[in-house]
């Protein structure tokens, strides 16, 4: 097992003493901590990426609080970039403090992580993110589970944590890395998977053993994954080594700080996730003084009261009960997750798993967002966010929160614009949201916050534009108003007005004019006015000049007026149902410029489109569905009156007219709204009639669509129109009698006054509703 100069694993000589963990695990911390205090070593060597050897002292920094994470990525490339995630139960960590604090050396021993960065993905020299699930390391297969099954037990978690996890350190430290070790390399010598990367990864992990024996150090701890103990015990020659490291390509020029880190990002298992399923629940194993069960129960009591739950300290005293004899039943030597899960589902929340899920997110999971010092490298464009975040009151946390800002100040307004800036960078720090207070106005703003532990990629990312979080935005706007199509643009320009970007707004509206006087697709033009016109909106709160705007978006209309009518004919489906789409919106933007006679010069195009049937067979004119949606808007707008509206609809229904695109008419005039059903009782007879009146062909062939229609009309309307077509006859010809009969006067007089009071007005009540007088 041993040669000269090296350890059994496990075990101590004057040289090495081979610590074997699981990453993120709070017995192997634990472990770690009472080996490292019997060894009293004299250096440190922990699995991780040499590149960090010079910022490792910063972790004795009070202002360091994990969980935090190395971050590393090229310097040409900062997309390229790699995690090593740690929490305060990870073994790692344990040691690097263990070091630090007294001031021994520390050393990374891994491959570095240039290597990876300059390696094609799944080769031998790629970094190691993070450790999976089930595993003591990233390895093709899973020792723990082999482990388990060698052991009689199916569940490799449930089974790791009894053996290693829920145990406290004996009189012997050493003595778990011993056992570890051995079942180890066991594992190892009837052919556990060794991949090409985990062979080179080793070697290089001998060459900083070697090296560290080199400088002198005779007690030299080293903690790293328990798969590659066995290969770390037995060292082979220097050649050997040196050919497996031989075939490494050549290094970019790498970066390395460290970021905050968080335990939601901790659970995940893909991406630069950990894949730690229950990080709350091993940071309180760690950090737990005494029996850990009591105290996880009151805090999850103490967390369903804060919610709402009606949960006591009776409740409390049962669960720790029941999670006991659990644990008992199924031989346990102490009430794991499982059995405190199960103990708070049928005590505290009464068999409910809604209530149980808020305790696993918020407790078995959490939100705890670590912290690190201003000491720290960092980008110059991370060091302006992180002033202007102080500046602002702007605390990055992983916990999600709504942020509400009233633009008529100026810190909300600095706010906001920090916000879209850092937006448009690709860091969605805050990302628009539907506020909880209505308002009509436009000087309130609301954003949904959630700092992510990957912003620190985008920020390195984000750097090669400018030192500044301003500074940047500027240059990435200037960048991308070359590439933008003309939709992009205009939603460019409102960004630019939004963030405050008054340096790169003109020469975006300088592309923007020339991009939309070569663009004739009437599509194009009616998806890039709206963003135009709700930039105007907002440039009034702001403060913004947006005399260039105007004229911007008043062109941008005339030419869809005009180009509106022919650009109609002729379309499938699919683009019939695009467009549609875009006549609302554009609508409701024409609606909100000022500009001189544009209302009537929209109408008129409405109303081109509106009598452009097809006469000569569906190529030859507009859809049903965007006839029947300019009909609509122009009754809403008062340019159509009720009995134009059904003769329209009359005349659509009739024989002539081919049921599909009588269906999409329909579908059309009634799209965000069916109340009118209600209000004008002819057009719903109307549309009885025609349903009624189409055989049983077409009627099968149309009615996918109406079904369509009617499932997007509010949910009273649906049930009142149903209940007038159940209740018999609709007469489709107007009868200057009221819906239902004739009016009860005596009844509707007596609302009055209540109807007085809402309105605030004095009531007048004829004098014959009284009855005195007939």
């Amino acid at each position: 097992m041993t040669s000269p100069g090296t350890t059994a694993p496990g075990t101590t000589t004057p040289d090495v003493t081979l610590l074997g963990v699981r990453h993120h695990g709070p017995g192997s911390a634990r472990a770690v901590g009472a080996a490292l205090a019997q060894l009293a070593p004299d250096a440190v060597l922990v699995e991780g990426p040499p590149e960090a050897d010079g910022i490792v002292g910063l972790a004795a920094e009070k202002d360091m609080v994990p969980p935090v994470a190395l971050l590393a990525h090229a310097v040409d490339d900062p997309a390229r970039a790699a995690f090593w995630p740690y929490a305060e139960f990870s073994p790692e960590w344990v040691a690097i403090r263990y070091a630090v604090e007294r001031e021994l050396p520390v050393r990374f021993i891994d491959l570095p992580a240039a290597y990876g960065f300059a390696a094609e993905p799944g080769t031998a020299a790629g970094p190691e993110p993070a450790a999976g699930p089930g595993t003591a390391d990233d390895t093709s297969a899973d020792p723990i589970a082999l482990l388990a099954e060698a052991a009689g037990h199916d569940d490799p978690e449930r089974w790791w944590e009894d053996v290693v996890e829920h145990r406290t350190p004996g009189a012997d430290a050493l003595a778990p890395f011993a056992a570890v070790a051995e079942a180890m390399a066991a594992l190892r010598a009837e052919g556990l998977a060794e991949s090409r990367r985990d062979l080179v990864r080793e070697a290089y992990m001998r060459q900083r053993i070697r090296a560290a024996r080199r400088a002198g150090h005779r007690r030299i701890a080293v903690v790293c994954g328990a798969f590659h103990v066995p290969a770390l015990a037995q060292l082979p020659t220097v050649a050997h080594d040196r050919a497996l490291l031989a075939e490494l390509p050549k290094k970019p020029r790498t970066d390395i700080t460290w970021v905050p880190w968080t335990h939601r990002r901790l659970a995940q298992s893909t991406g630069y996730g950990a894949g730690i399923e229950s990080p709350g629940w091993y940071h309180h194993l760690y950090a737990a003084a005494g029996d850990p069960v009591p105290q996880w129960l009151a805090r999850a009591a103490e967390l369903l009261r804060a919610e709402d739950h009606p949960v006591s300290s009776a409740h409390v005293i049962e669960a720790v009960r029941l999670a006991e004899t659990l644990a008992a039943l199924r031989g346990r030597p102490l009430a794991g997750l499982t059995e405190t899960l199960d103990a708070i589902r049928a005590v505290m929340c009464d068999g409910s798993d809604v209530a149980l899920e808020l305790v696993r997110d918020r407790l078995v999971i959490g939100d705890a967002l670590g912290e690190v010092p201003e000491a720290a490298p960092a980008v110059p464009l991370q060091r302006d966010l992180a002033r202007l975040q102080r500046t602002l009151r702007l605390k990055p946390a992983a916990a999600p929160r709504d942020l509400d800002l009233d633009l008529r100040k100026d810190t909300d307004v600095a706010r906001s614009r920090l916000l879209h800036r850092l937006r448009l960078l690709g860091i969605e720090w805050g990302v628009p949201a539907r506020s909880a207070v209505t308002s009509t106005g436009t000087f309130r703003e609301s954003w949904r916050l959630c700092w992510q532990p990957e912003f620190a990629v985008r920020i390195a990312e984000a750097a090669q534009w400018g030192t500044t979080v301003e500074d940047a935005a500027t240059a990435k706007a200037a960048a991308a108003r070359a590439a933008a199509e003309l939709a992009e643009l205009t939603g460019l320009v409102e960004t630019c007005l939004l963030a405050g970007l008054a340096t790169a707004l003109p020469a975006v509206m300088r592309v923007l004019a020339d991009r939309a006087a070569l663009d004739t697709d009437v599509a194009h033009l009616a998806a890039a006015l709206p963003a135009l016109v709700r930039a105007l909106r907002y440039g009034d709160v702001r403060g913004t000049d947006h005399g260039a705007l105007g004229e911007a978006a008043t062109g941008l209309a005339d030419r869809i007026c005009v180009g509106l009518p022919p650009a109609c004919v002729g379309l499938d489906a699919a683009s019939a149902a695009d467009l549609r789409a875009r006549l609302d919106e554009v609508h409701g933007a024409i609606g909100l410029l000022a500009a001189d006679g544009l209302a009537d010069r929209w109408a008129a195009a409405l109303h081109a489109v509106a009598r452009h049937e097809p006469a000569g067979g569906p190529a030859t004119g507009a859809p049903g569905l965007l006839r029947g949606r300019a009909v609509r808007l122009l009754l809403d707008d008062g340019r159509l009156d009720s009995d134009e509206a059904g003769r329209r609809l009359r005349l659509v229904l009739s024989a002539a007219s081919a049921p599909a695109d009588a269906a999409g008419w329909i579908e059309g005039f009634l799209a965000g709204g069916g109340a009118l059903l209600l209000h004008d009782p002819r057009l719903l007879a109307l549309l009885d009639e025609w349903l009624t009146g189409v055989s049983d062909a077409t009627f099968t062939d149309v009615l996918p669509l109406l079904r369509r229609t009617f499932s997007g009309l509010e949910a009273g309307v649906r049930s009142t129109v149903g209940a007038r077509v159940a209740a018999g006859p609709l007469d489709a010809e107007p009868s200057g009698e009221p819906v239902g009969g004739e009016l009860d006067r005596a009844r509707a007089d007596a609302a009055v006054p209540v109807v007085a009071l809402l309105l605030g007005v004095r009531p007048s009540i004829p004098r014959q509703a009284s009855g005195r007088n007939t």
